[in-house]
């Protein structure tokens, strides 16, 4: 069996992404280039820890759901539809293996945000586009606002939480989230829907009162 590694645990190294498409390396793969198969990791364990990271609230438990998350799908490669993204299947995987933790433990608090320290770079971000940089007041507003953002959000249940991160967070498609969670696609829709609404809910003091 292919062995992977452990994940880096600090800054990760940007990997030139190669020419071949991800589906292309699966073939490869299957054909026994085992070297394609550690393109993959290289070129989507970032997002795919990211996503993790959003979904479960800790990194390490992140990083581990991640490469458990790669051994299956290296172990199940013979039966990827080629039909459909890698990105899909693989996001697939880790998503299951992410809600079977999640729904075995209290739900932790869900960052909306990457790493440490986007929280800051975005209001500078913000204000450079404005053309000055932010006050320190709305440096406070924005952090208050997305602490609350993200309390709120670790308080809906996981599978809702989870169909919210992939739609805003992972932009993907209704369709492409149907095949990731195995839901029927009106069933996303609607649970996409009902989340908004969740949140919206714990969130109605923010939110200005409409006419």
């Amino acid at each position: 069996m292919l062995d992977i590694g452990r994940f880096d645990r600090g800054a990760s190294t940007a990997v030139a992404a190669p020419p071949a498409s991800d589906e292309e390396l699966v073939r490869r793969c299957l054909d026994g280039e085992r070297r394609a198969f550690e393109v993959l990791v290289r070129r989507h364990q970032r997002g795919l820890v990211n996503h993790l990271y959003r979904l479960t609230g800790r990194r390490e438990t992140a990083l581990d759901l991640a490469q458990d998350a790669f051994i299956k799908v290296y172990q199940s490669l013979a039966s990827f539809d080629p039909r459909y993204r890698f990105t899909t299947w693989l996001y697939r995987i880790a998503s299951n293996c992410a809600i079977d933790l999640l729904r075995r433990k209290e739900p932790a608090l869900c960052p909306l945000g990457g790493e440490r320290g986007e929280e800051e770079r975005a209001p500078a971000r913000a204000g450079a586009l404005a053309g000055r940089g932010p006050s320190p007041l709305e440096v406070l507003r924005f952090r208050e606002l997305r602490a609350r953002v993200e309390s709120s959000l670790a308080t809906l249940p996981a599978p809702y939480r989870e169909l919210l991160l992939l739609r805003h967070h992972r932009h993907c498609r209704y369709d492409e989230i149907a095949r990731i969670t195995g839901l029927p696609l009106g069933t996303v829709k609607n649970r996409i829907f009902r989340a908004r609404e969740m949140l919206r809910h714990e969130l109605s003091d923010l939110l200005p009162s409409e006419a």
